[in-house]
């Protein structure tokens, strides 16, 4: 076997590898978001749920796992902003700040939406990076939960930002109305169908 065919082997058995662990990683990274996440759901003390709901649940609906819904965004700080009242499901009005704007290509599709800070979160010192971002799409009403979904994020070092959307969630009032939630603004409509994260619950 010449050098030039060891050296290509080498280079394919390398990126295989890579691209084997980086998957393996991506869903294990999927399968633990999940776990807590149903862990939550199943506890009496802290789930949303209904107390009949919560004696028959056996774990929220996801969509399946995709790769192609973790995208990296192009993050753009908006420095200026003044804080807002945002609108909920109730007449609870918290205070947010438009912390900045996330541009990234999704099916195809360029999208661009803001991203939150809250002013309430932040004088926490375990919140004081925690971003949010509030979405509806195309599958919301159908598929997956009409009042929009939620993404956790952090305050990234530079100009990216990672944006898995296999860990969208529903708010609480996806199963339960007692539950004030923050309505995702009109300019937080992403016009493409994100199947991926957690799908509606039974009739809500």
């Amino acid at each position: 076997m010449n050098n030039r065919l060891s050296f290509f082997l080498l280079l394919f058995f390398m990126l295989f590898n890579h691209q084997f662990f980086s998957q393996n990683q991506f869903k294990s990274d999927i399968k633990k978001f999940r776990d807590e996440l149903n862990k939550e759901y199943a506890d009496s003390i802290t789930s949303p749920l209904l107390k009949e709901d919560l004696l028959n649940f056996k774990g929220l609906k996801y969509y399946p796992v995709n790769k192609s819904f973790k995208v990296e965004a192009k993050f753009f700080r908006t420095p200026d902003e003044l804080p807002f009242k945002m609108k909920t499901s109730t007449n609870r009005t918290p205070e947010y700040l438009k912390f900045g704007d996330v541009e990234f290509n999704l099916k195809g599709k360029i999208i661009k939406v803001p991203i939150y800070q809250s002013i309430k979160l932040k004088e926490k010192e375990e919140y004081k990076d925690y971003l949010f971002l509030p979405f509806r799409d195309l599958t919301s009403g159908k598929n997956s939960y009409g009042g929009g979904r939620y993404i956790d994020l952090k305050i990234p070092e530079g100009e990216t930002i990672i944006i898995d959307f296999n860990k969208a969630y529903n708010p609480y009032c996806a199963y339960n109305h007692k539950y004030s939630c923050v309505v995702p603004p009109a300019e937080n409509f992403i016009n493409v169908k994100v199947k991926a994260g957690v799908k509606k619950y039974g009739n809500h």
